[in-house]
């Protein structure tokens, strides 16, 4: 019997971190994908249809099954195609990058951006405690390539595109020099490691262009 046709459907955004790194998954994997790019804030009738919980990016669509939340897609992708494994077979390893996963996405993105751009506290109270978060990433990195060993893999994918190739551009935007290399020695080899690798080299937004929308971002979040 001929294999059923795998048919693989991503709607994403171009400086979305989210999407930009289920888009590493599907390079890593080999698989064959079409990609749908959303014009956020705008919300298109199709992403209101297969995302009406939500309504953000990103969504996979696998054949006839509709999945969001950029975590839960990882974990698909990486049991429906079991080559290049994202996720550490170990499952306390695997259980540990999940644990820092989130932490990335619910403690270091908040802490990150709006806090800087207006910062109640003061500018440098508000850096410090940032970086206090930032710490707990050196101290899993150090003496590693990736935080998954050798390989790029599940937490590389989600702190790679939030904080080097999105937080770090709205740093930079604001002339915070966040994660120095004497600071970070360990994380700033990471990011050098990250930059080798053709995949995340595919998904990451243009630098000029994405640091002149994060510009944008950062003065309607000033004004607002």
């Amino acid at each position: 019997m001929a294999k059923k046709e795998e048919r693989v459907k991503l709607l994403g955004f171009w400086i979305s971190p989210f999407s930009r790194r289920v888009e590493m998954a599907l390079k890593l994997k080999g698989v064959p994908y079409e990609y749908l790019e959303e014009e956020l804030p705008k919300k298109s009738p199709l992403l209101l249809e297969l995302n009406p919980v939500h309504k953000k990016v990103p969504v996979l669509v696998h054949n006839d099954k509709i999945l969001s939340e950029s975590h839960v897609i990882l974990e698909y992708i990486d049991q429906t195609w079991s080559n290049n494994p994202i996720l550490p077979q170990d499952p306390y390893e695997r259980a540990t990058a999940r644990f820092w996963a989130k932490f990335v996405d619910e403690q270091i993105l908040p802490a990150g951006f709006m806090p800087l751009v207006k910062p109640e506290k003061g500018i440098e109270v508000a850096i410090e405690e940032t970086r206090e978060l930032i710490m707990f990433l050196e101290k899993e990195v150090t003496g590693k390539d990736f935080f998954g060993g050798k390989t790029i893999g599940f937490l590389d994918m989600v702190a790679g595109t939030m904080i080097p190739f999105c937080l770090a551009r709205a740093w930079e935007c604001m002339g915070i020099d966040m994660i120095s290399e004497d600071k970070f020695p360990g994380l700033d080899r990471w990011i050098k490691k990250l930059n080798e690798v053709e995949i995340v080299r595919e998904c990451i937004p243009p630098k000029e262009k994405h640091i002149e929308r994060m510009n944008k971002i950062i003065e309607r979040s000033k004004s607002s």
